[in-house]
């Protein structure tokens, strides 16, 4: 059996070794790992095709070997090619390399390529890919998301009102496995749910979620240390994803998604553009069948459908769906006021009033549709059942100070008689006091501020001021204390009450009898 022949490459480095370099044969066959023997040999065939160095640049490998060996018809062996689609599947696999593959080329092909044949051909093949599929994603490692450019009109038939669905679409980096979703807004509620919908329908979560950087998302981007909206970082916290924004202005950070989008539009909304649709339930029945259309549709190069790459390689890379779904919530940033309330939605929830200080007064809210939860310095000080009730307070009586859970056992009933057995008109600021208020127990301190008046003045001048009080309507205790320390109370009766000064008779003032 013959031995088998070298490469053009190394033929040609030892007819440059011998002309360029004048080294013996046996100096040649030490430098390029061969038998003196075989370097004469090509020398001898070198110079019966009378070629000289260095060789003619049109002189390709192929040419090379007939001028070398003319009685031998084209190349020594043919080499099984690879199944280079395939190979591009398989690299996608966790811990698969290309020395594995060529291992394992090489067993069903044992006269098949070299190690260093093997990778060139493969990267050549690769190189014809699209910019996109040119980027190499391990399977399971990266979601991408976004939404479209463009929508589909959705007409109201009863208002003529016309709004505007756009797509929210999801591919997974390694299989371009594809979710798209139409909805009508990109708030947050919708972007959140919209990633829930994406990872039931996949079946799984990707390590990695690349958004872009729209405000639902990230609240400041940065090259760096985009801040995150606290919802989003919540969910990926949820899933056990990690949220790693692409770059402004760097469309292929997530070119898996833009191309995504693009065949989106082409593959669905192309094809619903003569539709008329007049809810978004029926543009989500229009688009399903499409969406699945799309990923049934081999690739163009890969030969295979998204589904079959998404079955045969990433579906068992990705985390599994965490046992209980994402509970949508809302983060807000706080203070805690003097009364040792937060709002949120209009509505007001009690911490222990320790927190009204000026280092612990900045808090942060986590609000679901059922519960309201406070959180300080990362932790959560209490919790509460969320109410709708405008302007209303929910108090736990752990968090007030000792003497407030006093007044609070007083209901006002109890106060307006306290305060009636001082005079009428004080009893009556008590009653306006707590009217006002959002909530009588906020009037509560104000209106014993008002009785302990007493420990300084008698009952009548304290009568006295609070009916002029309810005449120029300052209600307050300390309009009430001003008045009492000013002597103002005296002031009540200067001006009649009941009567009215005549008028000095004119032509033009009418009388009652004009009236009748």
């Amino acid at each position: 059996m013959p031995a088998p022949r070298l490469s053009m490459r190394k033929l040609r480095e030892v007819l440059r070794l011998r002309h360029a370099s004048g080294l013996s044969a046996r100096a040649i066959a030490r430098s390029c790992r061969m038998s003196s023997s075989t370097v004469l040999d090509y020398i001898a065939r070198a110079k019966v095709a009378n070629l000289s160095w260095p060789l003619p640049v049109e002189l390709d490998d192929i040419a090379l070997e007939r001028l070398l060996f003319p009685h031998e018809k084209g190349p020594i062996r043919q080499c099984p090619e690879p199944d280079y689609a395939l190979l591009h599947l398989e690299l996608k696999r966790k811990h698969v390399t290309k020395m594995l593959l060529w291992q394992e080329y090489l067993e069903q092909h044992p006269d098949g390529y070299q190690y260093s044949q093997f990778c060139e051909r493969y990267n050549r093949w690769a190189d014809s890919l699209s910019v996109t599929m040119r980027q190499h994603h391990r399977a399971g490692e990266k979601m991408f998301v976004d939404f479209s450019g463009d929508g589909i009109d959705i007409v109201d038939p009863r208002t003529g009102e016309v709004k505007t669905a756009k797509l929210f679409v999801a591919v997974l980096g390694a299989s371009n496995f594809t979710y798209v979703e139409p909805v009508l807004s990109e708030d947050l509620p919708t972007w959140i749910s919209c990633h829930i919908h994406a990872f039931v329908y996949f079946g799984g979560v990707a390590e990695i979620t690349v958004p872009d950087n729209l405000k639902s998302g990230v609240r400041r981007p940065d090259f760096y240390d985009p801040d995150l909206n606290p919802t989003y970082a919540d969910l990926a916290q949820h899933y056990d994803t990690a949220v790693i924004p692409a770059r402004k202005r760097k469309p292929r950070d997530k070119a898996k998604v833009e191309q995504g989008v693009l065949l989106a539009e082409r593959w669905i909304l192309a094809a619903l553009r003569n539709r008329d649709f007049s809810s978004i339930a029926e543009v989500r029945d229009a688009v399903a069948p499409l969406r699945e259309r799309l990923n049934d549709k081999p690739m163009q190069k890969l030969k295979r459908s998204r589904r079959e790459v998404f079955e045969a390689v990433e579906k068992a890379a990705l985390k599994p769906l965490p046992t209980t779904p994402y509970v949508q919530c809302e983060w807000k940033k706080v203070s805690v006021n003097i009364d040792y309330h937060v709002e949120f939605d209009d509505h007001y929830y009690s911490v222990h009033y320790t927190f009204y200080t000026s280092r612990r007064r900045k808090m942060e809210v986590r609000a679901t549709a059922s519960t309201i939860e406070i959180f300080w310095a990362g932790k959560r000080v209490t919790s509460h059942v969320r109410s709708y009730e405008k302007y209303r307070h929910t108090t736990k009586p752990e968090h007030m100070p000792e003497s407030h859970r006093r007044n609070l056992e007083w209901p006002p009933s109890r106060i307006v008689n306290w305060a009636k057995s001082v005079g009428v008109c004080t009893a009556q600021v008590v009653e306006e006091i707590m009217r006002t208020k959002r909530h009588p127990e906020q009037g509560y301190r104000s209106c014993l501020g008002i009785l302990r008046l007493r420990d300084r003045y008698p009952d009548e001048r304290i009568e006295r001021a609070c009916a002029r009080a309810l005449k120029f309507r300052t209600l307050s205790r300390r309009s009430i204390e001003a008045i009492l320390k000013n002597n103002r109370d005296r002031d009540v009766d200067d001006e009649p009450q009941g009567s009215q000064q005549s008028l000095p008779w004119h032509r033009n003032v009418r009388g009652a009898h004009y009236y009748h």
